[in-house]
């Protein structure tokens, strides 16, 4: 019989919840379902998730077309486990939740090769996190 673990509850959190948070709760998703429920969100939404996001998402196998972009304010930040920031900036919340710090370069605006690149460093980043929170379990 094998033992049920409590999913930790992660939050992704970058400046308009268009390209790397939404890339990071994909691929969490898609990749730890049996550890994590994730969730994202941005500091300035913007009004819709880039068109390129869902497009090299897409291209991984993960589709975002059910995602929009939220504010820090739309999601209940106590429920978190844990809370990793992408936004370069410093979070305008006390949390008690495990904070953690991903210098991720934002892609909005550039190339789809820059799109992809973000994409992959994302997906280590994610994994990593995954095998932690396994190791933890």
């Amino acid at each position: 019989m094998s033992e049920v673990t409590e999913k930790k509850k992660v939050l992704f959190v970058c400046l308009g919840n268009s390209c790397r948070s939404q890339m990071a709760e994909g691929f969490a998703r898609a990749l730890g379902a049996d550890v994590v429920e994730p969730a994202s969100c941005g500091l300035a939404p913007a009004p819709s998730v880039s068109r390129m996001t869902r497009q090299v998402m897409g291209e991984r196998g993960i589709d975002l077309s059910g995602h929009y972009p939220k504010s820090l304010g739309e999601v209940p930040l106590g429920d978190f486990d844990v809370v990793v920031n992408m936004s370069g900036m410093m979070l305008p919340v006390d949390l008690d939740s495990r904070l953690l710090h991903w210098d991720v370069t934002d892609p909005m605006g550039g190339p789809k090769e820059l799109y992809d690149a973000v994409a992959d460093r994302i997906r280590g980043l994610v994994e990593g996190l995954i095998e932690d929170l396994r190791s933890r379990a």
